[in-house]
């Protein structure tokens, strides 16, 4: 995920991009809240700046096979998607976003990232830890709908359903505050699953995070050469 530059002898990491999947609520609570949107942007989240990201196989809500409604936009110049969906119902509702793979030359890889969101409608919390079943998936620990800042959040990284220990997890905050890092390296935090696939993470301040486990395998072919594929899986949550 990070971008290798190289300036005369040295070499330096810009940060992170994240596929970025946010919803225009974690919790709807009335009627005019029902009809969310749910944003889709290929960005650098903390640095608030964009990449273009080509139309996504889809958006989809839970196990659903057929995307909901695709609307092309813009975030940060540049060219991001967009859908909607009625809730009608008190439930947990759970959507992802499965993007076509992204060749980044720099990193000589492919990037295939599938986030997801997790919304609570009308106070009804029963299913939040239960998986959709996506081959790379971060299963929360801690109910993602209803966080504050400072709390500590909690998720497994799993495989076809395994827990993956010892996998990266790179952190970062949607950062519509005009933070400043006091340096690069704060810029994206880095946690690493246990043995059972766990991580842990103190959100510091109000927003939306991005977790995103690292998984390389497979290949794609790119201008007649074969690369390795940076399979994610993302969960985005709001601390209040």
């Amino acid at each position: 995920m990070k971008k290798l530059i190289l300036a005369g002898v040295f070499a330096v990491f810009a940060n992170a991009h994240f596929l970025t999947f946010i919803p225009s609520t974690d919790n709807v609570t009335s009627k005019e809240e029902s009809k969310i949107t749910l944003d889709a942007m290929f960005i650098h989240p903390f640095e608030q700046t964009g990449m273009t990201m080509v139309k996504p196989k889809g958006i989809f809500y839970e196990k659903n096979k057929q995307s909901l409604p695709l609307t092309e936009t813009k975030v940060f110049d540049h060219k991001a998607w967009k859908s909607s969906y009625e809730i009608k119902r008190p439930g947990v509702y759970k959507f992802y976003t499965i993007p076509e793979p992204y060749f980044e030359p720099a990193e000589g890889k492919y990037i295939s990232h599938v986030p997801k969101v997790i919304v609570s409608s009308y106070g009804l919390e029963d299913g939040w830890d239960e998986p959709i079943g996506l081959t790379y998936e971060i299963i929360p620990l801690t109910k993602p709908f209803g966080l504050y800042s400072g709390n500590i959040f909690q998720g497994k990284v799993v495989y076809n359903g395994e827990p993956v220990s010892n996998v990266e997890v790179e952190v970062e905050l949607y950062n519509q505050f005009n933070l400043k890092a006091p340096t690069d390296a704060h810029i994206t935090q880095v946690v690493k699953t246990d043995d059972n696939g766990v991580f842990s993470f103190v959100m510091n301040h109000k927003g939306w995070w991005g977790f995103a486990a690292l998984i390389e395998e497979g290949e794609k072919e790119y201008k007649g050469k074969k690369y390795p594929i940076e399979n994610g899986a993302l969960i985005w949550v709001k601390a209040y």
